[in-house]
């Protein structure tokens, strides 16, 4: 069983973005002497209400219904209670952030437009904003749920974000969408619906943790992100769990999917990265696929009960496996070419449930290699045709031949150091069991 603690650079990283927000919260109070907290009932006008405070202020919502498409140009705090309900009028932004040290704390917030082409949300934060803290808040039936747009060092936290559920999946918005916002965090969120959890593009520096996914295309989508982190995030009943396509420098965690059903970890051009401790159990088609990415290090996942363990394919070269666990996955690795792979580590490779063999100087380590594949699996995967042939004499004596004659084999991967059992054991029902009140504070 795995705790959910954040690492050690996460957590400095985290106090430090606390600290410092509340430093500026504290010196923004200090420095403007008439900030104060305005109380509004749902038939004042908040929009001139908003227009006419000062920086500091805090404006604290009544229960009730408010009129939303409201434009924040000043460093004020907007809090209520869940019952405080925010409303566009399905069109444009429900709430549009222009300042710095904006914070959208414990409020409804519905109904933005459903303009694709002009990315309409729930909250949409300006580019070049510092600073700005959406927390605690219900955002339900926008395209968006939250978009940071080319702002630095956001924070989007503790949020139940549902997305739209009428149209097709491709044609809703994302649950978080971030472009160009370096420093941002996204953690402790429920995000259902609409078509990914977040999608991040051309960022950096962004960290993506303890989130809860279901009922989405694509938990979390990278492209053209690089220097991130993803970690500790679950996600269940997805088509695709975690989606890193284009990116390079990603540390990848501690994540879990659980009956995601096309992908656990999907991997598409991505580059010198790192996924460690992640958990992926089916049943899914494929536990991790890497498309055409090179020089990462795959280390002490766990891959279960998927139509396929692994992957591998279009020229993916210098990937790194060891300490990893593929158990009671219908096909272990498909990898068709014939360049030789070697997936052990310094003379430690990963645990095949499939394997049986003897460890008779009780080193932990299998006496016999394993090679998951075979001559006749390649000629499945290239010609599925040839299935009709399984079990002819021809192909008999072929996997007969190929047994006894090692050097038949055609290349492919094969782990010289096989472990005889898993390095962790999982505690399947308290994995299976997780809950979104278990991530969101």
């Amino acid at each position: 069983m795995r705790c959910l603690l954040l690492t050690t650079p996460m957590k400095k990283r985290y106090l430090k973005k606390l600290i410092s927000t509340t430093l500026l919260f504290i010196l923004l109070i200090d420095s403007f002497a008439y900030a104060k907290q305005i109380d509004v009932r749902p038939d004042d006008n908040l929009q001139n209400i908003i227009e006419h405070s000062e920086n500091g202020d805090i404006i604290h919502l009544q229960d009730g219904n408010y009129n939303g498409n409201l434009i924040i140009e000043k460093s004020i705090t907007l809090t209520g209670t869940h019952q405080a309900k925010i409303i566009g009028n399905r069109d444009d932004n429900t709430i549009k952030i222009m300042a710095d040290n904006v914070t959208i704390n414990n409020v409804s917030i519905y109904h933005s437009g459903l303009d694709l082409s002009v990315q309409n949300s729930g909250v949409f934060i300006n580019k070049n904003t510092k600073n700005v803290v959406v927390k605690n808040n219900r955002i339900e039936d926008n395209l968006i749920g939250v978009y940071l747009w080319g702002s630095i060092d956001s924070l989007v936290e503790g949020n139940r974000i549902i997305g739209q559920k009428f149209h097709r999946i491709n044609d809703r918005g994302n649950g978080v969408q971030v472009w160009n916002s370096p420093g941002s965090i996204v953690t402790h969120n429920h995000i259902s619906y609409g078509r990914d959890g977040i999608f991040t593009t051309t960022s950096h520096n962004n960290e993506f943790t303890y989130n809860y996914f279901d009922n989405l295309r694509y938990s979390i989508h990278y492209m053209y992100t690089r220097n991130s982190t993803i970690s500790h995030n679950y996600s269940v009943k997805n088509k695709i769990g975690y989606a890193l396509m284009f990116s390079d420098g990603l540390t990848v965690e501690n994540n879990t999917s659980v009956n995601d059903i096309e992908r656990g970890i999907f991997s598409n051009f991505m580059n010198k990265s790192t996924l460690t401790n992640n958990i992926v159990l089916g049943p899914c088609k494929k536990g991790l696929m890497l498309y055409n990415s090179n020089y990462n290090t795959m280390k002490n996942n766990h891959f279960e009960q998927c139509d396929i363990g692994v992957h591998y394919t279009a020229g993916s070269q210098d990937n790194h496996f060891s300490g990893n666990s593929f158990i009671q996955n219908h096909t272990q690795v498909k990898y068709v070419g014939t360049k030789y792979l070697e997936w052990s580590t310094d003379k430690k490779g990963n645990y095949w449930s499939d394997h049986v063999a003897f460890d008779l100087n009780t080193d932990g380590i299998a006496d016999a290699v394993y090679r998951p594949n075979a001559i006749t699996d390649q000629i499945l995967w290239r010609n599925s045709n040839t299935k009709v042939l399984l079990n002819s004499p021809a192909i008999q004596i072929l996997k007969w031949s190929q047994s006894y004659f090692p050097a038949l084999l055609p290349g492919g991967a094969q782990d010289s150091y096989p472990l005889l059992k898993p390095l962790f054991t999982i505690d399947y029902a308290s994995v299976l069991s997780k809950q979104p009140e278990d991530f969101i504070k």
